[in-house]
């Protein structure tokens, strides 16, 4: 999945922005300096601290704009879009995961790259541990409107499904979603679903 900032950028911070958002996704924060974003940007490294003043802080403005496009716009959005049936969706993460892993382009999920790169505890690794569980909140939504019992027990374990193919999918294995799929579907199908107080009282 490769998508646009959303906008063709006009200012000197939107231009800087969009160069390290190119840059990260694709070789992550650690590997990129501020020299290749300037260099990319065509703008002035003082244009740079003029509107971050860190590096640092120009990363959390990436992982902030990456859960935008990525997160919000692609994968939820997309999820939503495929069906209106709440176990589907929660399948259909996994459909999406696929087409994701067999692009020409893919680049891992930024969230896991910086969280594995950053200090531990850092303000970014911090954040990246942030978005990673706005993802696992939406998939617990999922869940909810499943009836599946202590959504959020199952949302980390699905969470964990998918962090997993992705990680699976970047040693080589562009098949891990599919594979990953199967084990869901198990998981979904056997786990206990909440009981309605009109199922109750029928069972009385």
């Amino acid at each position: 999945m490769s998508r646009s900032t959303g906008h063709r950028p006009n200012t000197t911070r939107e231009r800087i922005l969009a160069s390290a958002y190119r840059l990260f996704k694709s070789r992550g924060v650690a590997q990129v300096g501020v020299d290749s974003i300037v260099a990319d940007s065509g703008c002035a490294k003082a244009s740079l601290y003029n509107n971050f003043s860190s590096k640092e802080e120009l990363a959390l403005a990436f992982l902030d704009q990456r859960e935008r496009i990525w997160t919000r716009d692609w994968l939820e959005r997309e999820v939503r879009q495929r069906t209106s049936d709440p176990v589907h969706r929660l399948l259909a993460i996994f459909d999406l995961f696929d087409e994701w892993f067999h692009t020409k382009n893919f680049e891992g999920c930024s969230f896991i790259n910086v969280l594995l790169e950053s200090e531990f505890n850092s303000p970014i690794h911090r954040a990246a541990a942030r978005h990673l569980e706005n993802i696992q909140a939406i998939v617990r939504g999922f869940a909810i409107d499943a009836e599946l019992s202590d959504s959020g027990s199952f949302a980390q374990t699905w969470h964990m499904l998918m962090k997993g193919s992705i990680v699976s999918a970047c040693e080589g294995n562009r098949n891990a979603a599919r594979e990953a799929r199967r084990a869901a579907a198990i998981l979904v199908e056997r786990w206990p679903r909440l009981v309605r107080q009109g199922s109750r009282a029928a069972e009385r």
